[in-house]
C-alpha cells in the first residue's frame, strides 16, 4: 500500500505528480508557472485532469542562478499554503534538498518531500519522520544539486550486456535500498517512501535507457518506484529533439516504466499521461476498458 497525505493507492493504482515550477528560469515552461496565479490555473488543470499529486518546486534542477534558502522558502511555502487550502485531498510534494526548507514547507501543509539530489542533506529524512510525510529516495551518482554530469561512469557489473552500462543499475539499487532503508529506520513511514532511478541525475543518455530497460530489478525490490521521465535531455538526444518536442519519446518511454511496474509519474503533460497508463493498465488486465461494444451488437 501507498499512502501519502489523505490519499491510499492500491496496488495497481498509477499515480500522477503534476510539476509546477515555482522558478523563472525552468527548462521547460521557462517561468510560466513562476506567479501565483498561472500556477494555480497550472494546479487546477492538473487535477482537473487527473494529478493526485502536486510536486512544487522552487529551484531549477539545472545550473544557473544561485537561490538561497530564503528564497526558496519564499517560492514555495506560500504557495504550499494556498494549495492546501483550495484542494485539501490532493497530495502536496515539494521538491527540495534542503532540511529547513523541508521543514517550512511541512508546516504550511506539504504531504511529501522529494529529494531528487540523493540525501545530499541526510537531515531532509529527519524532517519527513518528524511530520509524518512521505520521501522520495533518488539516486543521483553522487552529484552535487544543480551540477550536470560529467564523464560520470559506473563499475560495470560481472557479466555486462551489449546495450550499455549495466553497472548504473547496481548502484541506482545499493543507493536507493540503503536510503529507503536509512529513512525507516529513522521513522519515515514506510508506506509513504518512494524510491527513484534519477533519470539524468549524475546519468549520460546511455546510464538512463539503461535504467529504464532494468526498471523491473527496482520493483521488484518492493519500494514504489517513482519515475520522473517528462521532457528530459535522454529523451531528447536519444530522438534528437528540443524539449518541446519530447512528449512522444517521454510517452513511450511512460509506457514501458508502467509495464515494468513504476507507480509514481513525474510529468509535465497530465492528461497524456493518463491516457497512456490506462492503456497500459487495461492491457495488463487491471483495468476494465472505459467501453467494450466492438463484436457484441
Amino acid at each position: 500500500m501507498l499512502r501519502l497525505g489523505t490519499r491510499e493507492f492500491g496496488e495497481h493504482e498509477p499515480v500522477i505528480m503534476a510539476i509546477v515550477n515555482r522558478t523563472p528560469d525552468s527548462f521547460y515552461d521557462r517561468g510560466a508557472t513562476f506567479r501565483d496565479e498561472p500556477a494555480l490555473d497550472r494546479v487546477e488543470q492538473a487535477v482537473a485532469e487527473g494529478a493526485a499529486i502536486i510536486d512544487i518546486g522552487g529551484v531549477k534542477a539545472g545550473p544557473g542562478d544561485e537561490v538561497t534558502a530564503e528564497e526558496e522558502v519564499r517560492r514555495t511555502v506560500g504557495f504550499v499554503a494556498e494549495v492546501r487550502r483550495r484542494w485539501p485531498d490532493v497530495v502536496i510534494s515539494v521538491d527540495t534538498w534542503r532540511h529547513e526548507v523541508g521543514e517550512a514547507v511541512c508546516e504550511a501543509g506539504a504531504d511529501l518531500l522529494n529529494d531528487a539530489w540523493g540525501g545530499v542533506d541526510p537531515r531532509l529524512a529527519e524532517v519527513a519522520a518528524r511530520y509524518g510525510t512521505g520521501l522520495v529516495c533518488t539516486h543521483a551518482g553522487g552529484a552535487e544539486p544543480r551540477t550536470r554530469p560529467h564523464r560520470t561512469a559506473y563499475a560495470p557489473p560481472e557479466q555486462a550486456g551489449d546495450e550499455g552500462p549495466s553497472g548504473v543499475v547496481d548502484d541506482i539499487l545499493r543507493v536507493t535500498l540503503h536510503l529507503a532503508e536509512r529513512a525507516a529506520g529513522l521513522g519515515v513511514r514506510q508506506d509513504g517512501i518512494l524510491i527513484d532511478a534519477g533519470h539524468d541525475f549524475g546519468k549520460s543518455t546511455r546510464h538512463s535507457l539503461q535504467a529504464t530497460r532494468e526498471l523491473g530489478r527496482m520493483t521488484e525490490t518492493g519500494w514504489p518506484v517513482l519515475v520522473s521521465l517528462s521532457n528530459k535531455d535522454f529523451v531528447g538526444e536519444t530522438l534528437d529533439r528540443p524539449v518541446k518536442e519530447r512528449l512522444l519519446g517521454t510517452l513511450a518511454t511512460t509506457a514501458v516504466s508502467a509495464w515494468l511496474g513504476a507507480r509514481v509519474y513525474r510529468v509535465h503533460e497530465v492528461a497524456e499521461t493518463r491516457q497512456v497508463l490506462e492503456m497500459v493498465a487495461s492491457i495488463a488486465g487491471h483495468r476494465p476498458p472505459a467501453v467494450a461494444r466492438r463484436g457484441l451488437a
